[in-house]
C-alpha cells in the first residue's frame, strides 16, 4: 500500500465530504439511530468542510491519487477522523493518527483528546487512548478519550 499523508487543500473538500458521509452512513449506522446519522452528515457538506479547513489542521491520506481518509487536529483534540468504508482496517486510520499526534507534539501539546463515536472506541483504545467521560447530545453518545503524548 503506497500511502501518502499531507495537509488538506480547499480543492479536497468535496472528496473529504464524500468520505465522511459514506463512513458515517456505513460504519456508524450500526451504533446510532438514523436521526443522529443524518444530523452528523449535515455537518459535513463540502461547504462546511471548506469552513473547517480554515479552522483546523486537516490531513488527508492518499492511496495513489485518491483520498482514502481524513483527520484533523483542532487545538488539543482529534477531530473528524474518517476512512472510506472500503479502505477501513488497512492501517490508514493509524497512519493519520500518527501524523496528527506528531503535529500535536510539534505544537507542544502534551495530551490529546479524542471525542469518539461508539463505533471507533476500540480503534482509539488500540492506539492507547482511554475513556475519561461520556457526552450526550440528544440521542448521540460520544466517548471523550485521552492519551498522553510522548515527546519526540
Amino acid at each position: 500500500m503506497d500511502l501518502l499523508i499531507r495537509q488538506a487543500h480547499s480543492d479536497d473538500a468535496k472528496a473529504i465530504s464524500r468520505i465522511i458521509v459514506a463512513a458515517v452512513r456505513e460504519s456508524n449506522g450500526q451504533d446510532y439511530p438514523l436521526s443522529v446519522i443524518e444530523s452528523v452528515v449535515a455537518n459535513f457538506t463540502p461547504e462546511r468542510v471548506l469552513e473547517l479547513l480554515k479552522q483546523r489542521l486537516v490531513f488527508v491520506a492518499l492511496l495513489g491519487e485518491e483520498i482514502a481518509g481524513t483527520g484533523a487536529l483542532d487545538g488539543n483534540a482529534v477531530r473528524s477522523l474518517f476512512i472510506a468504508p472500503q479502505q477501513q482496517r488497512k492501517g490508514i486510520g493509524q497512519a493519520l493518527m500518527a501524523r496528527i499526534e506528531k503535529a500535536a507534539l510539534e505544537r507542544g501539546i502534551e495530551a490529546l483528546l479524542a471525542p469518539s463515536s461508539l463505533t471507533a472506541e476500540s480503534f482509539y483504545a488500540r492506539l492507547g487512548y482511554h475513556v475519561v467521560r461520556e457526552q450526550l447530545h440528544g440521542e448521540e453518545r460520544t466517548l471523550i478519550m485521552t492519551k498522553p503524548l510522548t515527546p519526540l
